[in-house]
């Protein structure tokens, strides 16, 4: 496991809830200027989405490229990276309950769910309860963050813990980038995609 003590001491500390203290194209920036080649290269593989489509993905059909969406129904690849495999994991689990706790609301079939940490259940149970879907998104957002500070524990100065950094500010764009109707359209779009409806119902 690599040590970036350096890099490590140059970020300021992140909370939750506050705007981004650098963009996240200027942190892999930075960041890729200071890590190996190898610990570098796995910046790419933290986003939001635990399983996302690579357009640029040579062996996927151009139609497929643009139509295709992840099902999280199977574990994700794994990569070097403990960080990355247990966040990515987290949250292709809290977007199946979404997806099941979602098609219960609206009377609809749900797949068989899958065994969970009792975290993303509570999560998920408390996010549905939530009478407005901003406010939902946002406490699904402070749970992953919360799950991210998990994975992380004490480890500050690690390759890992560059790519929560990362992690950590995917999130807070997102936050930032929301307001009421903005919010609402993220909420709606979020869950078309998750049941493969063009418009969920509220």
């Amino acid at each position: 496991m690599a040590a970036y003590y350096y890099l490590g001491a140059q970020l300021p500390y992140l909370f939750y809830g506050q705007n981004p203290s650098m963009s996240s194209e200027d942190f892999i920036t930075l960041a890729t200027e200071q890590m190996s080649s190898s610990d570098a290269a796995l910046l790419r593989f933290c986003t939001l989405d635990p399983d996302p489509i690579d357009p640029d993905d040579p062996g996927l059909p151009e139609d497929q490229a643009a139509a295709a969406e992840p099902s999280y129904s199977h574990s994700v690849s794994k990569t070097s990276s403990s960080l990355i495999n247990h966040w990515k994991e987290w949250e292709r689990l809290l977007r199946l309950n979404l997806e099941h706790g979602r098609a219960l609301k609206l009377k609809r079939e749900p797949r068989e769910l899958v065994d969970s940490p009792a975290e993303i259940t509570a999560a998920v149970r408390n996010a549905l309860s939530i009478e407005s879907p901003l406010e939902a998104e946002l406490y699904l957002d402070k749970a992953r963050w919360d799950a991210i500070d998990n994975f992380l524990g004490n480890d500050i100065f690690s390759e890992n813990a560059i790519y929560g950094y990362l992690l950590k500010l995917l999130l807070m764009e997102r936050r930032a980038g929301f307001n009421t109707e903005e919010g609402f359209e993220e909420y709606k779009g979020l869950y078309a995609a998750i049941l493969g409806s063009k418009e969920p119902e509220f």
